[in-house]
């Protein structure tokens, strides 16, 4: 269930942030039942490779970035992330799953949206202390 949870999560910031930006998207239609029926796979797999790799390259990157994280008080943090979803938009881009992110910019204001939208996801959630 926590899997499924963590999933999703990475799905609805996804999706929240293909809606809001032009400069991320997923290749197919781009309204109605279609657009629902053709992009639900792909986003989660897409998800999923966000989620993999939050969960195995961000934090390596973050531990060798320490210092230049405590020097810029934090703001180098936005950039890490903007970066691992340019990163997940490549493997998706491997894995033909038709997801883009043009620029840095956008996967900067992306990776903002996707934190935010995870905020609110968890806090909507019950907490299992």
């Amino acid at each position: 269930m926590r899997f499924v949870t963590w999933l999703l999560t990475y799905a609805a910031g996804l999706a929240v942030a293909a809606q809001l930006l032009a400069g991320i998207y997923f290749d197919g239609p781009d309204n109605g039942q279609a657009e629902l029926q053709e992009k639900i796979l792909p986003l989660l797999l897409v998800a999923l490779i966000l989620g993999l790799v939050s969960t195995f390259i961000e934090p390596v990157i973050k531990l060798l970035s320490l210092p230049f994280i405590i020097l810029t008080l934090g703001f180098l943090l936005l950039v890490i992330n903007a970066l691992m979803l340019m990163l997940t938009a490549r493997l998706a881009d491997a894995f033909d799953l038709g997801f883009h992110v043009e620029g840095f910019w956008n996967a900067l204001v992306g990776s903002l949206i996707i934190t935010v939208v995870g905020w609110g996801v968890r806090i909507a959630l019950p907490s299992r202390d």
